[in-house]
């Protein structure tokens, strides 16, 4: 996201849009969206009532409904918007 790491002691170039201008940011792009999605019904098993098969964790109008109606499990990250309202 072209985000400089503060705490990364190493040189560090933003590349914004780097996942269209780069064959390897574009790849490890994809490779980290299957991964994430894989996750996600993987979560999807052990979290039914979240619908995270389909909503990958999202802030779908499903998802968020949800989370109104049984709050957050232990995966949700308290720190979104969504999440803590």
């Amino acid at each position: 996201d072209a985000v400089k790491i503060p705490s990364l002691d190493i040189i560090q170039k933003s590349v914004i849009k780097g996942d269209s201008l780069s064959i390897s940011i574009g790849a490890a792009s994809i490779i980290a969206k299957v991964t994430r999605d894989k996750i996600m019904k993987e979560y999807h098993t052990r979290f039914p009532l979240y619908n995270f098969f389909s909503n990958k964790g999202y802030g779908t109008k499903d998802h968020l409904e949800s989370l109104s109606r049984y709050g957050p499990c232990e995966i949700h990250r308290l720190s979104f918007r969504g999440v803590r309202s």
